[in-house]
């Protein structure tokens, strides 16, 4: 039987050429993403099937949580691509970083190794869902002290801007970055992350998106987000992705 109605594009399908996501927890047996080898390979072949093409990988590093130190984490990356490569997969081409929480552990870190950047010297970070730290500003202006340009994951995320929006601006001022959860453009975190979520994309201050996957439910979820508005928000958002990615 024949019909007349077109399914909705979903934003899986509208990834562009050369999209480079930015966040994911696809290292294995590190944080809280992925549990072996083999279920990365599964989220890996599915990113491909978005067409995805280039990942960073950006496993936490939390001061008494997850304490992933550069040498254990590049080890980690090294059995994992050789892995991929006993199961002849070579799709996607994956860069090594780190999701920085700014904790109080954070400035030894910045004094004393080199820290693993997304890109040339970009790193990302991340806030406590709690508070922002009494000391966010001094962080940040530590961090362009010693040379990285921050990026702030999720920001729409920390609730305790959402009644301050100005804190946004005024963060943005200082010279941090905005990534944008793609899951957030759903009810995933809620429906006030969702409203948030938009609010800084029309208000033009998101710089990157990322997936932030931790395992399959993540994506799942986000193949459901379908409607045309959102799409049509976040295209510009995806193409800046893909401009980082390519610039030297």
């Amino acid at each position: 039987m024949f019909t007349l109605f077109k399914p909705k594009k979903t934003l899986v399908t509208n990834f562009p050429p050369n999209y480079m996501d930015l966040h994911s927890h696809i290292l294995p047996t590190v944080d809280d993403g992925a549990k072996s080898f083999e279920e990365s390979l599964v989220l890996l072949k599915r990113l491909e099937s978005y067409g995805i093409r280039k990942l960073v990988l950006t496993p936490h590093i939390m001061e008494g949580v997850w304490e992933n130190s550069n040498t254990f984490l590049e080890q980690r990356f090294y059995e994992l691509q050789a892995y991929l490569k006993k199961e002849q997969f070579n799709s996607i081409t994956l860069r090594l970083a780190a999701e920085y929480m700014l904790d109080s552990n954070f400035s030894t870190l910045l004094k004393e190794q080199q820290l693993l950047t997304i890109k040339d010297n970009y790193i990302l970070v991340e806030l406590s869902y709690l508070s922002a730290p009494v000391n966010l500003y001094q962080l940040l202006f530590e961090i362009q002290l010693a040379g990285y340009k921050p990026i702030l994951a999720h920001p729409e995320r920390y609730s305790f801007f959402h009644q301050n929006f100005k804190e946004y601006h005024k963060l943005k001022e200082v010279g941090c970055l905005f990534q944008l959860n793609l899951l957030s453009l759903s009810d995933y975190y809620g429906k006030d992350v969702h409203t948030i979520s938009k609010k800084l994309l029309k208000a033009n201050l998101i710089n990157f998106t990322g997936m932030d996957v931790h395992h399959i439910k993540h994506l799942n979820y986000l193949e459901k987000i379908n409607n045309p508005s959102i799409v049509k928000l976040i295209q510009p958002i995806l193409a800046n992705n893909v401009q980082f990615a390519q610039e030297n």
